[in-house]
């Protein structure tokens, strides 16, 4: 095959929730029996396998005949070394995207949404069909790039961790996270189910879903529908929802958190819970617990 160029792209993937049910029960029969059994409709796992394991296929015909291409499974991301030169085109969902990007320095990555039908995909803004017209503009430099921001966690014995969506810190069961936070001049002792730190590109994600759920019960409460209201509290909430609507930049200089469920007691306290990060003021958190605590990016609790 004669391929218009040598440039390598690397094609990430994923296992679908079929892979998973036959790596574990084996068989065809027992997976279907253990979905059936808890009352899901089995169809609806071979229908997104099939449609998945056919973009796979086209994927690999359209990108062999562009450049060398090797396929990774997003299992593998953390101990794979990419080239500079690798192009990377990762056949979704968003969460794909985000856990690819974590691993790379500065290569182009092309979204590409393999179900539309089925995924929303905000960061997958191609189909398989676009591949044809968009890796060649990748390979001579013609296609405008967007620029993400990470978000980067650093422990006091050297370890650190990015975060491309967000990064969650907290514990690994249900009970209290315990520690002492510090954002510029202001210090407290938290009791709470853990802190958020959104980056742009995750604004839309986890984050947006904390707020949504601190502006609706704060919107019953300025409405009297749960009960009287502090008179101090002078909210902007439809300025917040529409600001946090459609996210943040992704490339902004900054970061934002939120505290989940923060609880003031006698020695713990609730008013730095929601702010911004930057460079210039880093957000300080101080474990308090003696063991279970966790730090992990992008939903990947096994990643920790």
């Amino acid at each position: 095959m004669q391929r218009a160029t040598e440039n390598k792209i690397i094609l990430v993937i994923r296992h679908t929730r079929l892979n998973k049910l036959m790596a574990r029960f084996t068989s065809l029969a027992q997976s279907q029996f253990y979905v059936e059994h808890q009352g899901a409709d089995f169809s609806e796992y071979l229908d997104e396998d099939k449609s998945y394991q056919s973009a796979i296929t086209k994927a690999m015909t359209v990108l062999s005949a562009l450049g060398r291409v090797q396929r990774v499974d997003k299992s593998y991301l953390p101990n794979f070394v990419f080239a500079e030169q690798d192009t990377v085109v990762v056949l979704g969902q968003d969460g794909l995207v985000a856990n690819t990007v974590k691993y790379l320095a500065g290569q182009p990555v092309i979204g590409v949404n393999p179900d539309p039908q089925r995924w929303e995909g905000v960061l997958l803004p191609f189909q398989v069909n676009d591949l044809t017209k968009i890796v060649p503009e990748v390979f001579a430099q013609r296609r405008p790039l967007r620029e993400v921001t990470m978000a980067k966690v650093v422990l006091n014995n050297g370890q650190y961790l990015y975060g491309v969506n967000d990064l969650f810190i907290g514990t690994q069961s249900h009970t209290s996270a315990l520690y002492q936070i510090k954002l510029g001049r202001q210090i407290e002792h938290h009791s709470s189910s853990g802190v958020i730190v959104s980056t742009g590109l995750g604004s839309t994600g986890w984050f947006k879903s904390l707020l949504t759920g601190a502006l609706g019960i704060t919107q019953a409460l300025l409405d009297k529908r749960l009960g009287p209201v502090s008179t101090h509290w002078n909210l902007d909430l439809n300025g917040l929802n529409h600001e946090y609507q459609s996210g943040m930049a992704w490339d902004a200089d900054f970061l934002h958190f939120i505290v989940r469920e923060p609880f003031s007691s006698m020695t713990s306290s609730a008013n730095l819970v929601f702010g911004q990060i930057t460079a210039q003021q880093p957000l300080q958190l101080i474990s308090q617990m003696s063991e279970n605590g966790v730090i992990f990016s992008d939903g990947i609790e096994s990643d920790f």
